[in-house]
């Protein structure tokens, strides 16, 4: 039983870190372009809607912590090794 809830642990953490931040950035994608207003065939301009494009950026630094985490996550014993540096707290070593 222990090999298969290990199975399932790495299976969800997969699909959220596979699929999920993609999809996180992809929706503040879609929130950037819609805040930024357009202008149509026929002359008209839709004005930029600053409350979309700040969510957008809120994604996108979202995404960007999980990366830079995830690389110190991955790096914390060769920080800890060479530099002395821990950036995690103890337990987690």
């Amino acid at each position: 039983m222990h090999t298969v809830e290990s199975i399932a642990k790495v299976l969800v953490v997969g699909l959220i870190l596979g699929a999920g931040l993609p999809a996180l950035f992809a929706v503040g994608l879609k929130l950037h372009a819609d805040g930024a207003g357009d202008e149509h065939a026929d002359g008209t301009v839709t004005a930029p809607n600053p409350a979309l494009k700040a969510a957008g950026y809120l994604l996108f630094g979202l995404v960007v912590a999980v990366i830079i985490v995830g690389i110190l996550w991955v790096c914390r014993h060769t920080l800890d090794y060479h530099l002395g540096i821990r950036v995690f707290p103890e337990s987690v070593y």
